[in-house]
């Protein structure tokens, strides 16, 4: 049987693998969820091949390039597809379908595999990414989870997870905490394109007839925007008001953020970055307990002083069913506690109608 040569963006899992023909900085800055790079012009090459275009001719641009994109398909057919069986379907695609993807599609199908180009290439895909994040969060009925900061809301998402409720774990997805505190230690967040293509495929994958559960969040995580249509769904969903004691908190973001009690000078640098809200005297007097190693006073101070009047100031403008959200009390934030939790929320949502805010 003969499959066709091209395919659409809403049949990408039709294909046993997804392949990105170009250049690997393309493919870092964002790529189709779990395609595999296998460049035919590296960003040396392409630069090269552009510099030719422009400075010499279209002819001698597409000669040089031409003998490239041959020599770099028959280092992939040598090495990244030796092993595959005669059966396998890859989808193949470039910037917008054209001469790279169609390049190696013609020869993976000259072998004998049915190879298929993505119609319109990736400015296709991202097109469909930007599109459905506008309309697809109104697909799910969200339960948010807020709480004053060191209530542990992103380990009970993940415990709720793990009792195979749905959730959403958009700090996951861009990682990031989504405090001044929240970058990640060697870590960095990825492209906002990148952002959204994995907040595309989690909502994609999501049950409508089950209820989503979400944390809290303001519009940038990080240097990333959550997308309008999600966040207006979220803002206009039902909320779950997690409270922990103040001490428990205090225990669980020191070892939350243990990095920074080992890098002091990085956590000052960032501590710095309050002044504009709370002057310089308060600032020094953060900053002389952690040349101290005051741990427990410090994040006391930034709790009692910071993050809890904040974070009531913004939950309750961004969220306007806080008033009206269940509490759940964790008196404990050890993981067993926080299991316990996730599991009867779950049971308390189980038994409710599910309806669309």
């Amino acid at each position: 049987m003969k499959f066709p040569d091209t395919a659409s963006v809403a049949q990408l899992d039709h294909f046993d693998e997804v392949i990105d023909v170009r250049s690997p900085a393309e493919y870092a800055e964002d790529h189709v969820p779990g395609a595999r790079n296998h460049p035919v012009l590296d960003d040396a090459e392409r630069a090269e091949i552009g510099t030719l275009y422009k400075r010499v001719s279209p002819f001698a641009s597409k000669r040089r390039g031409a003998a490239l994109v041959a020599r770099n398909i028959a280092r992939h057919l040598e090495e990244g597809f030796a092993a595959k069986e005669r059966s396998w379907r890859p989808l193949v695609y470039c910037w917008r379908g054209g001469k790279r993807s169609e390049a190696m599609v013609h020869v993976l199908r000259e072998v004998g595999w049915q190879a298929a180009q993505l119609q319109g290439g990736y400015k296709a895909y991202r097109r469909e990414v930007v599109a459905n994040l506008e309309t697809l969060p109104a697909t799910y009925r969200y339960i948010v989870l807020c709480g004053e900061t060191g209530s542990a809301k992103s380990r009970l998402l993940q415990a709720l997870a793990a009792a195979g409720a749905q959730t959403l774990d958009l700090e996951g997805l861009a990682r990031h905490r989504g405090s001044v505190l929240g970058q990640l230690p060697g870590e960095p967040q990825p492209a906002q394109k990148m952002f959204e293509t994995r907040l595309w495929n989690a909502l994609r994958r999501l049950d409508d007839g089950r209820p989503v559960f979400v944390e809290a969040e303001s519009k940038k995580i990080g240097q990333l925007q959550v997308p309008d249509g999600l966040i207006q769904r979220m803002r206009a969903a039902e909320c779950v008001r997690v409270e922990a004691p103040a001490p428990e908190r205090v225990r669980f973001l020191l070892a939350e953020y243990g990095h920074f009690l080992a890098d002091p000078v990085a956590l000052k640098t960032q501590l710095d970055c309050l002044a504009g809200l709370y002057g310089n005297d308060t600032v020094a007097r953060w900053q002389a307990l952690v040349d101290r190693a005051a741990w427990e006073e410090l994040v006391g101070d930034l709790l009692a002083n910071h993050y809890d009047p904040a974070y009531r100031r913004s939950t309750a403008k961004n969220f306007p069913r806080l008033a009206e959200a269940r509490v759940l009390g964790v008196a404990s934030l050890a993981p067993e506690a926080i299991g316990r939790a996730a599991a009867a929320l779950i049971a308390e949502t189980a038994s409710e109608t599910p309806a669309l805010a």
